[in-house]
C-alpha cells in the first residue's frame, strides 16, 4: 500500500471528495472542497493534511475513489460533498455503502436533524457514514451536503444567541471515532467545535 507520508505521528490524513457532474465538466467552479478545507483549517489544531478529488456523479467512480483514498493512500477520514439528494444522478450514498464494512447511521440522522432547523426538505437528504476496514487500516467515511453553508452547519452544529451549542455538529464525535478505529489523536479548536471524548480517552491539551 502506497500511503501518504505523515509529518507527525498524530497527523490525520483527510480525503476530501466533491461529487458533481457540472463542476467536473467545468460548468461552474467547485465550492465543496474549498469550504471543507476552510472549515477544517479553523477547526483542527493538531497536524492534518488533505488529499483532494473532484469527480462526477458516477457510482463506480465514487466507490473507486473512496477505496483509493483509504486502501492505497491511507486516509483516516474521508469527507464527501454532493450527490446525496433524491435525483437520479445522486448516487453518493449508494457508492459509499458499497465500500463500507460497517454503517454508522447516527451521522446521517444528526445531519438531517440539524438541517431540519432551516428547511423541511432536509428529510430528502440521504447522507450516510461508514467505516471501511482493511486488514491493517480503518477509516471513517462521511457524506456531507453540497452547499458550503450546510457543510459548516452540519460539521459545527448550531449555537443559540449566547453562543452556547444548541444542536451538536457531527464533527464533535469524529475525533473519538477515529481513536476507536485506531487512527491518530485529533484535537480541535473549542471556539469552533469541541471534540467529545470520555475522560479516560483524553490527553493533556496541546501546548
Amino acid at each position: 500500500m502506497t500511503t501518504i507520508t505523515r509529518n507527525h505521528a498524530d497527523e490525520i490524513v483527510i480525503g476530501l471528495v466533491s461529487v458533481s457532474d457540472r463542476a467536473t465538466s467545468g460548468v461552474y467552479e467547485d465550492k465543496g472542497i474549498p469550504a471543507l478545507e476552510a472549515w477544517l483549517g479553523k477547526a483542527i489544531v493538531s497536524p492534518w493534511q488533505a488529499v483532494k478529488r473532484l469527480i462526477a456523479d458516477d457510482a463506480p467512480a465514487i466507490s473507486a475513489t473512496l477505496i483509493e483514498l483509504v486502501d492505497d493512500l491511507g486516509c483516516d477520514l474521508v469527507l464527501t460533498t454532493g450527490g446525496t439528494g433524491p435525483a437520479r444522478r445522486d448516487v453518493t450514498p449508494e457508492a459509499t455503502l458499497a465500500v463500507g464494512t460497517r454503517e454508522m447511521p447516527g451521522f446521517g440522522e444528526q445531519m438531517r436533524q440539524i438541517s431540519l432547523n432551516f428547511v423541511p426538505t432536509a428529510i430528502l437528504s440521504r447522507q450516510v457514514a461508514v467505516i471501511r476496514e482493511t486488514p491493517s487500516h480503518a477509516a471513517l467515511i462521511v457524506n456531507l451536503p453540497g452547499q458550503p453553508k450546510s457543510i459548516q452547519e452540519t460539521l459545527e452544529g448550531l449555537r443559540d444567541s449566547t453562543g452556547t451549542v444548541a444542536v451538536p455538529g457531527i464533527f464533535a464525535a469524529v475525533p473519538y471515532c477515529i481513536d476507536l478505529i485506531g487512527g491518530p489523536y485529533v484535537e480541535t479548536n473549542a471556539d469552533v467545535v469541541t471534540a467529545f471524548r470520555p475522560k479516560s480517552a483524553q490527553r493533556p491539551a496541546r501546548a
